[in-house]
């Protein structure tokens, strides 16, 4: 079979393994898990009747694992009864062979099996994958970031040269972004619902009036490690769906950021790549040295986050109880992640072949003197001078202006001579005010996070 998705296929050598989160296969697994919990939570209320231990046995040996042959098995029923849950509740008869049944699905709607299904995919990949990586982002860009802390590096305010910065410093505004979202990532919990076909416990309560079905439900979704909703349709309404979609995008947004900044930074020179032997740049151009992992994050992100844009407005709406339609959609939540994951992948690779160039980043900034006009209109407006921003601005505002003419400047104004030296004391390339300890506290924090997480 021919791939359609360029994640089954150029980039299955990097994605290939989320597939235990994402694939269909996984999906059924999970259902079926939580059926399973669900049955040995049922049998713990004696209600119905008990499991043998040799059923209880069977239970607990089949959590967890659903080899290729029973996946077959499972889409086989599913051709004949055309639903996927129904067909794991009939797998589930023909593996357990209960002497009871019917307790399989008692009393459920298949949107119980499926959001929790969903949720316990989700937050595995949040801990197993996602989280890792992220970690692995922050650690690169705190290492740059601490490396090059004090590192004299030009900047630019609507692409024109403003007061300069430091490279580490610059990379620290990434690696706080990223660590004030990971924080949130590893603070939230996916949500459960588990109330029946909508959400009033109905058949349950039919069955077994006087027991307390709602504090039993609360009990089930959190043994998943779900927050459980008390208060729902036949679905979840998907809110806590979109909250999490928000934080992905919001990371996938501070990653373009990151590459956009990184390629403009390698475009004029200031930032180098680490040719690789046997790499080509381009089919003509023998010495070229692209940013192509920064270009490819690039665009990954782009449709990452589209998709999470759609899939969040598209599973916060349901027709009355309940439609279909979420039901199709959910099953591309896969390929957005994934392409979120690809494009951090691409990203981590175009860091590890980065360095800051010292001496052109220097000179860039030394060529820019008039950028010291900034602190030069403070420390007159300190000294008491009668509205400098007007004088220097009516002196540099459009011009390219050399020391010379900076310093010929100074000696017109009538000053006291500690502030004049102040002024003639001033360079560019040490106008960088405590960006390195901004830095450094940058990745002190993000130290902190990463060692928290083990």
């Amino acid at each position: 079979m021919r791939e359609i998705s360029p994640l089954d296929g150029r980039y299955a050598d990097q994605v290939s393994r989320l597939g235990e989160y994402f694939s269909e296969h996984a999906l059924m697994q999970a259902r079926c898990d939580v059926e399973l919990a669900y049955l040995l939570a049922l049998d713990e209320t004696k209600l119905l009747p008990r499991l043998s231990a040799a059923e209880r046995g069977r239970v607990e040996a089949a959590r967890g694992t659903l080899a290729d042959a029973a996946f077959a098995r499972i889409k086989e029923i599913e051709r004949a009864t055309q639903h996927d849950v129904k067909a794991c509740e009939l797998f589930l008869r023909e593996k357990l062979a209960l002497a009871h049944p019917n307790l399989i699905h008692f009393g459920l709607t298949s949107e119980d099996a499926t959001n929790l299904a969903y949720g316990l995919l989700l937050s595995r990949y949040r801990s197993s994958e996602q989280l890792p990586q992220l970690r692995r982002i922050v650690t690169a860009l705190a290492d740059l970031a601490e490396r090059w802390s004090a590192a004299v590096f030009p900047a630019r305010t609507h692409g024109q040269p403003a007061s300069p910065t430091t490279f580490g410093k610059e990379i620290a505004v990434f690696v706080s972004r990223l660590v004030r979202q990971g924080r949130q990532l590893d603070a939230f919990r996916f949500r459960g619902k588990f109330a029946g076909a909508t959400g009033t416990h109905a058949a349950l309560a039919a069955a077994f009036p006087t027991y307390d079905w709602i504090a039993f439900a609360e009990r089930f979704v959190a043994s998943l490690g779900l927050e459980f909703v008390a208060c729902s349709t036949q679905i979840d309404d998907g809110d806590g769906l979109a909250e999490y979609f928000g934080i992905v995008t919001r990371q996938n947004g501070i990653l373009l950021d990151l590459n956009l900044d990184l390629w403009e930074y390698i475009s004029r020179g200031d930032v180098v790549q680490a040719a690789v032997s046997g790499e080509v740049g381009s089919s003509t151009m023998p010495h070229k040295v692209n940013p192509i992992h920064f270009e490819n994050s690039e665009g990954n992100l782009v449709l990452s986050t589209a998709m999470l844009h759609a899939l969040s407005d598209k599973l916060t709406h349901s027709r009355m109880q309940r439609d279909l339609s979420d039901s199709s959609v959910k099953r591309s939540i896969g390929v957005a992640l994934a392409h979120a994951y690809l494009a951090g992948e691409q990203t981590l690779k175009g860091l590890g072949r980065v360095s800051l160039d010292e001496g052109a980043a220097r000179a860039h900034v030394e060529t820019a003197p008039e950028t010291l006009t900034e602190g030069y209109q403070t420390i007159l407006r300190a000294a008491g001078v009668e509205d400098p921003y007007e004088k220097l601005r009516a002196a540099a505002r459009g011009r390219s202006l050399g020391l010379a003419e900076l310093h010929a400047w100074v000696e017109t104004l009538d000053l006291a001579p500690d502030v004049r030296r102040r002024l003639l004391g001033l360079r560019p390339t040490e106008y960088v005010g405590v960006a390195s300890d901004i830095a450094r506290r940058a990745v002190a924090d993000a130290r902190q996070w990463l060692r928290a997480a083990g």
